[in-house]
């Protein structure tokens, strides 16, 4: 069984529970014992999330859903890695998911990584961490291009993680005909969006599969 949202229905889904979190309102969800015991039999998520492992950035709890309610994928940055691929995959293959949420949030010990390494005599990192989070120097050297800055120090952070939510969407996209065929057939958007740690707010960044009017403050991140 898969849900039967529409991609916008599951994207004002979660905005809701966003809002009561951001509130100090939530309902907590789909937490009590009898739900958990229903979930034994399968399970029928509505999104699935891909988002930093950074441990402020906790999706059930940010948005207000509760156990079966999200497929969640999870790495330092919200990288485009083999494994974040192959689940959000299975998700949209075989659970039938109609939106893919990707959660980037501000102050990312990832980014700044990434935007300290561009510099030329920056300390190296553990080869593993510094394969991880190559992919988001691209972003920090167009933000640096685009800036007319001449050092890391005239990167802003915030802007590169703003370049790499985009970049994890259009790497989704190119890396997986799954998941772009799901959306080209109108099955499927994904919602690139930042986390703003301060105030909880879930702000929708860039998007695709959906109409301009699902996403009314896209683009336009309240400072």
């Amino acid at each position: 069984m898969t849900t039967t949202l529409a991609p916008a229905q599951a994207w004002e889904r979660l905005l809701e529970g966003n809002r009561r979190f951001v509130a100090g309102t939530p309902r907590h969800p789909n937490q009590d014992a009898q739900h958990r015991a229903e979930l034994a039999n399968g399970q029928n998520p509505f999104a699935t999330f891909l988002g930093c492992s950074d441990s402020r950035v906790a999706a059930e709890t940010l948005f207000d859903v509760g156990l079966g309610d999200l497929f969640t994928t999870r790495n330092a940055g919200q990288m485009v890695t083999e494994s974040a691929v192959a689940s959000i995959e299975y998700a949209v293959a075989l659970l039938g998911v109609p939106l893919v949420i990707v959660l980037a949030h501000d102050s990312c010990g990832a980014v700044a990584a990434a935007v300290a390494g561009t510099a030329i005599d920056a300390d190296p990192l553990p080869p593993k961490i510094w394969k991880l989070i190559a992919p988001i120097v691209p972003a920090a050297r167009r933000v640096l291009k685009e800036s007319g800055g001449a050092s890391v120090a005239d990167i802003d952070p915030e802007e590169v993680g703003r370049e790499h939510l985009r970049d994890t969407i259009s790497g989704l996209m190119h890396s997986s005909a799954i998941i772009s065929s799901a959306v080209t057939e109108g099955r499927l958007a994904i919602v690139g969006a930042k986390y703003r740690l301060t105030d909880g707010t879930a702000v929708p960044i860039a998007q695709v599969g959906l109409a301009d009017t699902d996403i009314p403050s896209l683009s336009k991140e309240q400072k």
